[in-house]
């Protein structure tokens, strides 16, 4: 018995629709977080912008603990 769908073809039309926004919100994300590292001031950055940048790849969770904790006001 197979449990996870092993190819795009064999998932139904909602779960690829939900793949697809999750994949798109997480991207969104993403590029916000990226563009608000750049902007901001080395200053204003808890840690080092290249550890930042490296977290944004870890999906949702480096946006998510930048948001946190990675900003000072």
């Amino acid at each position: 018995m197979q449990t996870t769908p092993k190819a795009w073809d064999d998932l139904t039309a909602s779960q690829r629709r939900w793949i697809i926004v999750i994949g798109a919100v997480t991207s969104a994300l993403q590029l916000v977080m990226l563009w608000d590292l750049w902007r901001r001031p080395t200053e204003q950055v808890r840690g080092s912008k290249c550890a930042w940048f490296a977290a944004s790849f870890i999906r949702p969770f480096g946006q998510i603990a930048y948001v946190l904790w990675g900003r000072r006001p």
